[in-house]
């Protein structure tokens, strides 16, 4: 595991963004976790959730032009993400995000932010369906001058979905482009199995039998 996934884990669950217990989700799958990325709501944890992100898209080697976020969650996710890139790896790279509502008066339109020009990378919190990400495929498809270069979130659940991949598997196979994310199911498993291991206690037993047993349910 790499030290921005730690770390991200680690944040996550300093800022209750990562919860473990029993959550509903709206698939209506009862989940031993639930992740919400809006309670990254601290000028600190912002700018290390961007530094997360920045280094993870470093460690991908992707070509890209500009950062794209969908509302709402995108959205500072873009913005913290391009001040990371800057900061950390010297390379100013422009972003825009879209409005859910597209606005009549001053400038118009549904994107803020730079033009959508030339490859496109999205970015948002976590990939369960998908649904967010295909509309900001779509959207950015159909913009002359610009193409999507890849996709890449916080958490990916790893869930099989009604076609039997998962999300990610499925928008790889739909619109042939990469698809990453900073973490996924397995390595907050592997996370909390080194964490038990330092300690030389089985504290997390009972929360590593939960995730298990939905993955090997609902894993794709």
């Amino acid at each position: 595991m790499q030290a921005f996934q730690s770390q991200f884990i680690e944040l996550a669950v300093q800022v209750q963004a990562l919860k473990f217990g029993q959550f509903k989700l709206k698939s209506g799958r009862t989940s031993p976790y639930f992740f919400n990325a809006g309670l990254f709501n601290s000028g600190t944890s912002l700018n290390l959730l961007g530094q997360c992100f920045a280094d993870k898209i470093q460690s991908m080697g992707i070509k890209y032009d500009m950062l794209f976020g969908p509302a709402y969650k995108g959205i500072p996710l873009v913005a913290a993400t391009a001040i990371a890139l800057d900061d950390k790896h010297q390379r100013d790279i422009p972003y825009a995000f879209n409005r859910k509502e597209t606005k009549a008066h001053g400038e118009g339109g549904s994107i803020v932010g730079s033009k959508l020009q030339g490859k496109i990378l999205i970015l948002d919190d976590v990939i369960t369906a998908g649904t967010a990400i295909r509309e900001s495929l779509t959207l950015i498809e159909k913009t002359k001058g610009a193409e999507v270069a890849g996709v890449v979130v916080g958490l990916d659940r790893q869930e099989i979905g009604p076609n039997g991949y998962s999300a990610i598997k499925e928008l790889t196979k739909e619109r042939d482009i990469s698809v990453d994310a900073i973490v996924q199911l397995d390595d907050l498993i592997e996370y909390l199995v080194k964490q038990d291991a330092k300690l030389r206690a089985g504290s997390h037993q009972d929360l590593l039998d939960s995730l298990y047993a939905y993955r090997n349910e609902f894993g794709a």
